[in-house]
């Protein structure tokens, strides 16, 4: 039973995230780009201050982790983030758009690795990031000439190593805020860095804003169902099924907006892009192969198992557990 409500979370979690990029697309239609992306998550913002006062919840940053996690959440995560997707997907179709940023997981160990200490990256991760970018590559030049396609691609680009910054960037900070109420902060002030943004922009203004009954609904949508629900069914997931299992969303993801958009808006993939996608999901792979081989090992059934060496322990996942206490004794050697 938790499994099938694991995968029934799975796959409701595909389908919120996927489909947003055919609500950006329709919103898109009628509304500038950041300045949409800044009423994305005026609403979300509220929605979550709300469950924060609701649920009774500490708001209040207390440490300067909190401060540092509340200021890249609302600067990298989601002000930098979003304008740069939302820009970047008025130039592209919605499943071009969500294939380039399904390239996050790959292109956050080399980061990782120049940003953080006693980081490594291993020769596959190495073939891996090669193998993505050259996925954008030959998306980003689908067509020949170099035009708006390579345009929104650069941008989407951006977006995702801007979402992969952030998350290295607090990978080692601990703050003491309950998840929703970081959130909250982080959106809020992601909003707001996205109304300067707007403001700025030569291209945007509060007169070009034309509400239409799609835009409203695209923008409901996204904040309620993409931001709210999403967000929910994402770190449930997280803490029920572990991250190397979760991370596999990201490429179901770019399949429901390719058939959405095919569905409902008519949108239609090139060879190019199918390549180009199966190129950054290879890259994925390698970057993963580690942590992949010990989700599918058990399956196949590698594990768990009881090392001769030591035959009062299990190990489990990579763990390492005394029999017949549950006590955890450490991680276990990988050849990953």
């Amino acid at each position: 039973m938790n499994v099938n409500r694991d995968i029934l979370l799975f796959v409701a979690l595909a389908l919120a995230w996927g489909t947003s990029f055919a609500a950006i697309e329709v919103g898109l239609a009628t509304l500038p780009p950041i300045l949409f992306a800044a009423f994305r998550f005026d609403v979300a913002a509220a929605l979550f201050v709300a469950a924060v006062v609701a649920l009774g919840l500490e708001w209040r940053p207390r440490t300067r982790s909190d401060l540092a996690l509340i200021a890249v959440g609302g600067g990298l995560v989601i002000g930098a983030h979003f304008a740069l997707l939302f820009v970047g997907q008025s130039y592209v179709s919605s499943g071009v758009a969500a294939i380039i940023l399904s390239l996050t997981p790959i292109v956050t160990p080399p980061l990782a690795l120049a940003l953080l200490p006693r980081e490594r990256i291993r020769a596959p991760a190495a073939v891996g990031l090669l193998l993505g970018l050259a996925g954008v590559v030959v998306i980003a030049t689908d067509g020949g000439a170099l035009g708006g396609q390579a345009i929104g691609v650069a941008l989407l680009f951006a977006s995702a190593v801007v979402f992969a910054l952030g998350a290295v960037l607090t990978a080692r900070v601990s703050g003491t805020l309950p998840l929703i109420s970081l959130q909250a902060w982080s959106m809020a002030i992601g909003a707001a860095l996205l109304h300067g943004l707007s403001a700025v922009h030569p291209a945007e203004s509060i007169a070009a804003v034309e509400w239409t009954t799609a835009a409203l609904v695209a923008l409901a949508y996204l904040a309620v169902v993409a931001t709210g629900g999403g967000f929910l069914a994402y770190f449930v997931l997280l803490e029920r099924i572990g991250a190397t299992e979760i991370s596999m969303v990201n490429y179901a993801v770019p399949v429901v907006a390719a058939v959405f958009g095919w569905a409902v808006l008519g949108e239609s993939l090139t060879l190019a892009t199918i390549v180009g996608f199966a190129l950054i999901v290879l890259g994925f792979g390698l970057c993963k192969i580690g942590a992949l081989w010990r989700t599918v090992a058990p399956v196949v059934g590698y594990g768990p198992h009881r090392p001769s060496t030591a035959a009062a322990g299990v190990v489990v996942k990579g763990n390492v557990y005394v029999t017949g206490t549950d006590r955890y004794a450490g991680p276990a050697q990988s050849a990953d």
